[in-house]
């Protein structure tokens, strides 16, 4: 099983600020644990830029340009009260959104089986036109979009088990029925948004919200019970994952109570959807996951477990 590693030193550049949670010693952490000698069999490659037409496909150009334009050369600015942006800000976006493109086209070419994009800022909240919770660019709807576009698939899936709902995935998903986003995520909970109600334009949009201090069975019913189910019903030509790991125990943005098995369980029974629908062509990148131990922990887990035969 061959897993290409993506990410870019331009990642740790985007500074928030002094005492942000969404901090650059996260992709440290991360980078640090999948240099154990158990990952030495990761192919390793340097996160492309994202074109602008790329990042355009899921956000109007004007507002690309417009976020773009608006990093500051010094100092800070903030976007909302939570999404602050520094002189790196705008290269590590691209490189964020341009390593979602760059591991679909390579798992599209054959050259891994899937893919892993270690990137910052996250995305996951960023809607059509508006930059929010920490993300700046939509880097899997960017990446579902490259798919479609550059190798005419329609099916395209994404599955988000990171603790905050991904709303900005589902607004963009939401009147395309051959789009899915399934979410297991915390209620309630920012952003505000999952209910079970809110199914999408066909039922396209499954959400299994969870209650403070659900843990790892809860997860593993609402998965195994829930989201699987649809995602197989849907029949996905490409599997994407937001792989959030602030629903683990030690997290301090959250209450529930995942451990690391529960990451690589979980991924295990996507890869196995994946084999199953679409030749096992999967890319997972990073959103959420802010205490540092269990963040390292987490994702070498989530890693391991897409190497793994």
């Amino acid at each position: 099983m061959t897993t290409i590693l993506y990410s870019h030193p331009a990642c740790l550049e985007h500074d928030p600020g002094s005492g942000h949670p969404e901090r650059p010693a996260r992709l440290e952490a991360v980078l640090g644990a999948l240099d154990a000698e158990a990952f030495a069999a990761l192919e390793r490659r340097e996160a492309p830029r994202a074109e602008r037409e790329q990042i355009a496909r899921v956000h109007p150009r004007a507002f690309v340009d417009r976020l773009l334009e608006s990093i500051p050369p010094e100092g800070y600015s903030g976007l909302d009260m939570d999404t602050i942006v520094s002189p790196g800000s705008g290269e590590a976006a691209l490189r964020a959104a341009g390593a979602l493109c760059a591991a679909v086209d390579a798992v599209m070419a054959g050259e891994a089986d899937n893919a892993f994009c270690a990137v910052r800022p996250p995305g996951h909240h960023a809607e059509p036109e508006r930059a929010m919770g920490f993300c700046l660019f939509n880097n899997v709807a960017v990446g579902a979009a490259q798919a479609r576009a550059a190798h005419a698939l329609q099916r395209v899936a994404v599955v988000d088990f990171d603790v905050h709902h991904g709303n900005g995935t589902q607004a963009m998903f939401w009147d395309e029925p051959e789009l899915f986003f399934g979410s297991t995520h915390q209620m309630p909970l920012y952003p505000g948004t999952g209910s079970p109600d809110e199914r999408g334009v066909s039922g396209n949009i499954v959400n299994f919200p969870l209650p403070p201090m659900a843990g790892s069975e809860e997860f593993r019913a609402a998965m195994g019970e829930g989201v699987l189910p649809a995602l197989r019903r849907f029949a996905p030509e490409f599997l994407l994952v937001s792989a959030g790991f602030d629903a683990h125990q030690a997290d301090p943005l959250a209450q529930l109570r995942f451990h690391d098995e529960d990451y690589g369980w979980a991924t295990k029974e996507l890869k196995r959807v994946a084999e199953d629908c679409c030749s096992g062509r999967l890319v997972s990148t990073l959103e959420g996951g802010y205490d540092l131990s269990a963040l390292a922990s987490s994702a070498a887990a989530h890693v391991e477990a897409l190497m793994a035969a």
